[in-house]
């Protein structure tokens, strides 16, 4: 069973860049779909990118499709999200997320904060 820390978050004003990072143990990293959602205040977690086993295939919703990109080191067993023009929008809990068939396996989260 795999887990998995996430890195990275912090306070920063709106335009700005963060680098979150999903460091993973207890697993074969190479072998999970890794993945990033967020929760904001209030509202349910809502799915942010999708990257494949091998680090060649991303996706991201709409929300962040050209400020956020996503990749992966399967050497270091570490997911990294790379988030560009930040608006207060993106305020909210990042929480990496390892999926394996029907298996998931999710971080503690990391809070992310963009003040206007």
């Amino acid at each position: 069973q795999v887990q998995l820390v996430e890195s990275g978050g912090g306070l920063v004003q709106a335009g700005g860049s963060l680098r979150l990072s999903c460091a993973a143990s207890g697993g074969t990293f190479s072998t999970y779909r890794m993945n990033w959602f967020r929760q904001a205040p209030g509202k349910v977690r809502e799915f942010v990118t999708t990257i494949s086993r091998s680090g060649d295939s991303t996706s991201y919703s709409d929300s962040v499709k050209g400020r956020f990109t996503t990749s992966r080191d399967n050497a270091k067993n570490t997911m990294y999200l790379h988030m560009n023009s930040l608006e207060p929008e993106d305020t909210a809990v990042y929480y990496c997320n390892a999926q394996l068939g029907a298996s998931n396996y999710w971080g503690q989260g990391t809070q992310v904060t963009v003040s206007s």
